[in-house]
């Protein structure tokens, strides 16, 4: 796939005529099923690998077994241990939902309410049968490879003085986000893998059982995280993100709103619209760490998701070397 020269900012989206408002359907050819990660070009790969200096390996997938229970009525996984023969064993996941830990929201996960999802597919032709559209496969056959910048915003809101809880809902607006990359010293290129840190996994394990089950309950839950508005959209396209992820379980400031009242995720238009892959409940904070000793907020990130065919999520199976 040839990249087009210039790509077009937020304002210039949709791309032709009768496609849906601020979509980049189109942009990386009518039948792409990859999305934003066509961004990661062997040239910016290669200079990615480049960043790594001390072998300092930070693996990102949190424990399969949590939120424990899990967020969102999704089920939790079982786990069989079966003895073969001596000395031989095979496991087997039972009842896995690949979204109840760290995962990968796929092309399939969310569609725009109105206008289906990416490049066009509909409900219809996601079948995870042969000819499905947008699986995971897609993702994981090429592999995600890039450039990884984490945006430490609990650090930054700590040193700022911002009053913040990562299990409340407060909604970080993109002139923070921007302030906060400022403040690290973090510039961003096009096709970089930004990751937010809000500090919710730190917060999460601090809680007792009986609290990680209240959350748990419809309605309960309350997630610090971006705000559901156009600035917020402008930023991310306008930066040219392959991928976002975060430690929350949303990205977003959850429950949504716009302008006080209850509203549509921001899902719909970043997955749905523009194909670009968000990743949550990543566990940054051992890479936090080592940002901050270092101030260097820059990294090489891959990840390899399920090669799952139709699959509609993954577990990232990430790593952030420096």
């Amino acid at each position: 796939m040839i990249l087009p020269e210039r790509l077009p900012t937020f304002d210039e989206l949709p791309l032709k005529p009768g496609y849906p408002p601020h979509s980049a359907w189109g942009l990386f050819g009518d039948d792409d099923q990859v999305g934003t990660l066509n961004l990661l070009t062997p040239d910016r790969v290669a200079a990615a690998s480049r960043l790594v200096r001390d072998g300092l390996v930070f693996a990102l997938n949190w424990e399969l077994e949590l939120p424990d229970p899990p967020l969102f009525n999704r089920p939790a996984l079982n786990h069989t241990i079966n003895r073969r023969r001596q000395n031989v064993f095979d496991d087997i996941y039972d009842n896995f939902n690949t979204q109840s830990s760290s995962q990968w929201d796929g092309l399939t996960h969310y569609g725009h309410r109105e206008f289906g999802f990416y490049n066009g597919v509909s409900e219809d032709q996601i079948t995870g049968a042969s000819g499905t559209r947008n699986g995971i496969e897609h993702w994981a056959r090429r592999g995600i490879a890039g450039r990884g910048v984490l945006i430490d915003f609990q650090r930054f809101a700590s040193a700022h003085g911002i009053a913040f809880n990562p299990g409340e809902r407060y909604a970080i607006s993109a002139e923070q986000l921007q302030a906060a990359a400022d403040w690290q010293g973090l510039r961003f290129q096009t096709g970089d893998i930004l990751l937010l840190r809000t500090g919710w996994i730190e917060w999460y394990d601090g809680l007792n059982g009986e609290q990680r089950r209240q959350i748990a309950q419809p309605g309960a839950l309350q997630i610090a995280g971006l705000d559901q508005n156009e600035e917020s959209l402008r930023f991310l396209w306008d930066n040219h993100f392959a991928a976002i992820g975060s430690d929350n379980p949303d990205f977003e400031a959850y429950p949504p709103q716009k302008d006080g009242q209850p509203g549509e995720m921001m899902h719909s238009t970043i997955i749905g619209l523009w194909g670009m892959p968000i990743g949550e409940m990543f566990q940054l904070d051992a890479l936090a760490t080592a940002c901050a000793a270092d101030q260097r907020y820059e990294f090489f990130f891959t990840s390899a998701p399920l090669n799952k065919l139709g699959g509609v999520a993954s577990p990232p199976n990430a790593l952030a070397i420096k």
